[in-house]
């Protein structure tokens, strides 16, 4: 797996962006406040969308485990067992 640091950036328009710190501008998340926001501070709308993103990717790992271990177990059906030791698989690579 690649990973990257990435940095969690207010831009001028009061939009909150998540981006790759390398140099790349585009963000990766974007989250924008309502007017009702602005009863916050700039450093708690920053805390909140911290909390979005961290729970945000938490899921996505989250669902990206359950995916592969869902694949785990088809690859697993798609098996018989011709002795204790060996398994036989019938797949297709592409």
């Amino acid at each position: 797996m690649v990973s990257s640091l990435l940095e969690i950036v207010e831009l001028a328009n009061g939009e909150i962006v998540l981006r790759s710190a390398d140099g790349d501008n585009r963000p990766l998340i974007n989250i924008r406040f309502g007017s009702a926001s602005d009863l916050v501070s700039s450093a708690d709308r920053l805390e909140v969308a911290k909390a979005m993103i961290q729970a945000g990717m938490a899921t996505f790992a989250e669902i990206v485990e359950n995916q592969e271990e869902q694949a785990d177990m088809l690859t697993a059906d798609e098996c018989f067992e011709s002795t204790e030791t060996e398994m036989i698989c019938d797949m297709v690579l592409h």
